[in-house]
């Protein structure tokens, strides 16, 4: 799976900024308001990271095998 260069910017982009922003937002919210799932929400964020992190390296790995670059 590649991705276009645009879709790979928006992917990593809220992989490794958005959802981890997010994340730690709302653990410290929660903190002060009461919210509840306070370890619930961070670590599915955290999850949906990683699942995105995957696929970001995956399209690396194919763009950069396709242009033969190792």
């Amino acid at each position: 799976m590649k991705f276009s260069d645009e879709a790979y910017e928006v992917i990593k982009w809220v992989a490794l900024l958005v959802l981890p922003g997010l994340g730690s937002l709302y653990a410290a919210l929660a903190a002060y308001w009461g919210w509840p799932y306070v370890e619930e929400v961070p670590g599915t964020l955290q999850a949906i990271c990683f699942f995105l992190g995957s696929l970001i390296g995956v399209s690396t790995a194919e763009y950069r095998r396709d242009k033969g670059i190792s």
